[in-house]
C-alpha cells in the first residue's frame, strides 16, 4: 500500500517503518532460514525476486506492510531511513493482507468472533502475518509490542486503508474482524494473539497444520491491554 510509504509507528518498545528496497537484502537473508521459511509456509526467492516482491508489496492495494526494528534512541521528529532502520536495527516484519468476506463466514456457528449475521456482508477481512526473524531477540516482549502498534495503527487508520483498498465505494467498506493463521504446534505465537483477544474458531487445524483465530477489533480494548502504549506516526524519510 502507498498509504503508509513515509509513516514511521514508533514506541518506546519497538519501532515499525514501510518496507523499503534498503530493507531487502536482510530481508533476503531472514529467509534463506529453513525454519522460517517453515513457520511462514514461504519459498525461498532470489534477491531479484525479492526486489521485486518488495516493490509489487508497495503499490498493491490489498498488502500493508511494516519492518520491525528495535526502538529508537533518538527523539528527532522524523525517523531517518537507513540509519534508524539499519540491518542491525531490523528484526522482523509484520503485514496486514485484505480479503474478500468468504462464504462460510456469513454463517458462522457463534463459536468464534466472526462477524455478526447484522454486519454488512461487504465487510472486509484483515490477515495478520507475524514474524521476529532474529532468533536472538525471541521472548523479550518485541512480537507484542510490534502487533499491538500495528493493530492500533490499523484501527486508526482504517478509512484511508479501505478508501485504498477499494477505491470505487464512496464510502469506506467496514472491517469485518482481523484473522490470523499459525501452525497448532506454536503454543508461543497463540498465546500472544490469544492475549490480545483473538480466539481459536471451532474448526480446529486446517490441512497445513494450521489454527485459525480471530478478532473483531476494537481501539479501547487495546488501551485496556497491559502495557498498550500509544503510537507514535512520524515522519519517515527514505534514505
Amino acid at each position: 500500500m502507498r498509504l503508509n510509504e513515509r509513516i514511521a509507528l514508533s514506541t518506546s518498545k519497538a519501532l515499525l517503518v514501510p518496507y523499503s528496497a534498503h530493507h531487502v537484502p536482510t530481508y533476503h537473508e531472514w529467509m534463506q532460514d529453513p525454519e522460517l521459511q517453515a513457520a511462514t509456509a514461504s519459498e525461498p526467492l532470489s534477491l531479484t525476486e525479492e526486489y521485486d516482491m518488495q516493490r509489487s508489496w508497495r503499490t498493491d492495494n490489498d498488502k500493508l506492510t511494516f519492518i520491525v526494528c528495535l526502538p529508537r534512541n533518538s527523539d528527532d521528529s522524523h525517523v531517518k531511513g537507513g540509519i534508524e532502520d539499519s540491518p542491525e536495527q531490523m528484526i522482523g516484519d509484520i503485514n496486514l493482507f485484505l480479503f474478500e468476506p468468504e462464504d462460510e463466514d456469513e454463517d458462522d456457528d457463534g463459536t468464534s468472533p466472526a462477524p455478526s449475521a447484522t454486519k454488512p456482508s461487504t465487510a472486509i477481512v484483515g490477515e495478520i502475518e507475524l514474524m521476529i526473524a532474529r532468533t536472538d531477540l525471541h521472548r523479550k516482549g518485541y512480537g507484542r509490542a510490534a502487533l499491538v502498534s500495528f493493530t492500533s495503527y490499523v484501527l486508526g487508520s482504517w478509512a484511508q486503508i479501505a478508501a485504498e483498498y477499494d477505491a470505487r465505494n464512496a464510502s469506506p467498506r467496514a472491517l469485518g474482524y482481523l484473522r490470523v493463521k499459525i501452525n497448532q504446534s506454536n503454543a508461543r505465537s497463540i498465546a500472544l494473539f490469544e492475549s490480545v483477544g483473538f480466539k481459536q474458531t471451532a474448526a480446529g487445524a486446517n490441512y497445513f497444520g494450521e489454527v485459525e483465530l480471530r478478532w473483531q477489533p476494537k481501539q479501547s480494548e487495546l488501551r485496556d491491554w497491559k502495557g498498550w502504549e500509544e503510537v507514535k506516526p512520524q515522519a519517515y524519510v527514505e534514505p
